[in-house]
């Protein structure tokens, strides 16, 4: 599951005739950030309960386990940030910027050639495929969604129920969430690819704040390990 926040500041027109006008000559989204509330809990329950164990292990444990305690916390903490909270998908008018776990990649949104969502969601850009971990899929939602969809359309006598918006409800979404971030970016690339700002190609910085701590704390387990 995902979730998109908007953040946007319209900016005041001073008459009806000149704002639609404007808004007729530009369509722009506004900036959207993509997370998993669900992997964010858990990772957080997970931090919590690591340092609640490892804490009280360096406090009462006695002989090697405090330093083993200590080695575990250094190692499992960056992990678990890395894969739990710090993920996220951040859609501009520019660009795409992705935060992975140890990378991040910035996408201009003329060099994204596809995003897709089958077992994991995807953005393929300057011949290379990414994924996105801050959009899961859910196989599970994904079935909920088009058994909904089937019942909407069953009990639509007119034929007007498509398979994303019923005709009564035109802003529910009824695609699995994954399926509704992806569609959302999508429709993103197209609208935004031939902007100027949205020109380059992909950039991707490994995010050394998450690999150094990690290794370190890697390696000081390993080394009271074999010292044991």
């Amino acid at each position: 599951m995902t979730s998109p926040d908007d953040d946007s500041n319209p900016a005041a027109s001073s008459s009806a005739s000149s704002s639609a006008s404007s808004d007729a000559e530009t369509e722009t989204f506004s900036d959207r950030i993509y997370r998993s509330p669900s992997g964010i809990a858990g990772g957080v329950l997970l931090l919590g309960l690591s340092g609640w164990l490892g804490i009280d292990a360096m406090i009462r444990g006695e002989g090697r386990t405090p330093w083993l305690a200590l080695a575990g916390l250094l190692f499992a903490v960056p992990v678990v940030i890395a894969f739990t909270v710090r993920p996220a998908v951040y859609a501009g008018q520019d660009r795409l910027l992705v935060r992975n776990p140890f990378r991040t990649i910035t996408l201009p949104w003329a060099s994204v050639e596809g995003l897709r969502a089958g077992y994991t969601s995807e953005v393929l850009a300057g011949g290379a495929t990414y994924q996105l971990w801050a959009i899961p899929v859910s196989l599970r939602q994904r079935k909920r969604a088009a058994r909904q969809q089937a019942r909407a359309a069953s009990e639509d006598p007119f034929g007007t129920t498509s398979a994303h918006v019923a005709a009564n409800k035109p802003d529910e979404d009824r695609r699995a969430p994954s399926d509704a971030a992806i569609g959302d970016l999508r429709e993103m690339a197209e609208l935004n690819a031939q902007r100027e700002g949205a020109q380059g190609a992909p950039e991707v910085r490994w995010a050394f704040e998450m690999i150094a701590p990690t290794l370190a704390g890697a390696v000081l387990l390993g080394v009271m390990l074999a010292i044991g």
